[in-house]
């Protein structure tokens, strides 16, 4: 399975899921330099990318933040709103303009907890986005900050 299909969730979740998911969003848009969440602050929401770019990014004190990832097309943007303490990790911003689903995070926690088939799925394709995107933190500061850059190709 490559990683598009397991991190995009039209591919990721069944198709009852995702039209029981897709039920509760709504389109929204932003502009290119807006940005969606700054670490630490409450992840309330996430959305899946319609179109555009946003840049995840990580404070590194004493210099700008670092970008981990360039995300797009039907990726899903925040996975912090799943587990406690509901904080994001990362930073986000539009890289171009974006149109986006949001989600409500604590209606989709409710929908998983009373459903434990959909709770299972959403946890599997966020915890399948997170342990990505936590390789790609992992990489990307080496390549910006080790002596001899990550040493590898993941």
């Amino acid at each position: 399975m490559n990683t598009y299909t397991t991190l995009s969730m039209l591919r990721a979740l069944p198709a009852e899921h995702r039209e029981r998911l897709m039920r509760t969003a709504r389109e929204v848009s932003f502009p290119q330099g807006t940005r969606l969440f700054e670490e630490g602050t409450r992840a309330d929401r996430f959305w899946i990318i319609r179109t555009g770019t946003v840049t995840l990014d990580i404070h590194v004190p004493g210099r700008r933040a670092a970008v981990i990832e360039t995300i797009g097309h039907n990726e899903l943007i925040g996975w912090s709103w799943l587990f406690a303490p509901h904080a994001w990790h990362l930073g986000a911003e539009a890289t171009s303009p974006v149109s986006a689903y949001e989600f409500d995070a604590t209606a989709v926690r409710a929908m998983c907890q009373d459903d434990h088939a959909l709770g299972h799925a959403v946890t599997q394709w966020v915890g399948d986005v997170l342990a990505h995107r936590l390789r790609s933190a992992r990489t990307r500061l080496l390549d910006l900050y080790a002596p001899y850059g990550s040493g590898s190709t993941l």
